[in-house]
């Protein structure tokens, strides 16, 4: 997809320069993936409504703790500001593709079996115990589902939205729910997950499916609405219009802020988990 050139709302898009770009072929499918960093692989999946700038901040300060971060293109316009209606487009969109399954009874995305397939090629680049998968909102869950590819020893799950329509489900069917929680049980593998306590896209509810199904490997971390970001893009404010993104649209970037703890959190994770030698 285009890279984002021009600017909205007074907020700058970001022309993503400090990244390589790369199309990355996996079994027939073509998607852009920007690369920067050194290091283990974390594989940086976007929020909706696409890469927009506060999730390529995040990605910046993943590479910067050490890491070769890995940002898929799967929805928007690479490094567009979030603007309502750009956004709620690209939503309706999403949901009727074939690759995602935004409802109820949907199941396991199909781009998730692409998405473990990048984490695989990106452990073999970069070496290292495994890779880290870190998913946000619209992919928030994908980043558990990629648990499934043995090279994924690090998931963190950010205020998952789907399925849209069911606040206590988990958009995984069955089957791979199953093999997930088997995996994780087998390796000894946690989950760190965040949202707003107050976020009506990601409910105490579905953070209890995650924990029925996980049991202790599930860490659910929940933050105070009332500390979310009170201006954030358009998007967020006008669609989304709840404390959601905790370390994006919805981060304070001001030292002992429980937002950029989270951050911090999660950069210890990684590194934790990572930088281990086998």
């Amino acid at each position: 997809m285009l890279v984002a050139m021009s600017a909205a709302d007074g907020r700058l898009d970001d022309a993503i320069t400090d990244f390589s770009h790369r199309l990355v072929e996996v079994e027939g499918v073509a998607k852009t993936v920007y690369v920067a960093g050194s290091g283990p692989a974390v594989v940086l999946m976007p929020e909706m409504p696409g890469i927009s700038p506060d999730v390529l901040r995040l990605a910046r300060w993943v590479r910067d703790a050490g890491f070769t971060v890995h940002v898929p293109s799967l929805f928007g316009i690479d490094g567009a500001h979030p603007t309502a209606e750009g956004g709620a487009e690209v939503i309706r969109r999403a949901c009727v593709s074939a690759e995602f399954r935004a409802f109820a009874g949907g199941g396991t995305s199909p781009v998730t079996a692409w998405l473990r397939r990048l984490a695989r090629q990106a452990h073999a680049e970069c070496g290292g115990p495994g890779v880290g998968a870190i998913g946000l909102c619209f992919t928030g869950n994908f980043a558990l589902t990629m648990a499934l590819e043995p090279a994924v020893i690090a998931p963190v799950v950010n205020h998952p939205s789907l399925p849209l329509d069911d606040p206590a489900g988990l958009e995984i069917s069955p089957e791979d729910a199953r093999a997930v929680r088997d995996r994780i049980a087998r390796d000894g593998l946690k989950v760190l997950a965040y949202r707003f306590d107050d976020d009506r896209w990601c409910t105490g509810r579905r953070f209890a499916a995650y924990r029925a199904l996980l049991g202790d490997a599930f860490d659910g971390r929940v933050l105070p609405g009332g500390s979310a970001n009170t201006d954030p893009p358009p998007f967020f404010r006008d669609v989304v219009g709840t404390p959601h993104s905790v370390v994006t649209a919805h981060l304070v970037d001001e030292d002992g802020h429980p937002t950029l703890r989270a951050r911090d959190e999660i950069l210890a994770f990684l590194t934790d988990r990572l930088n281990r030698t086998r």
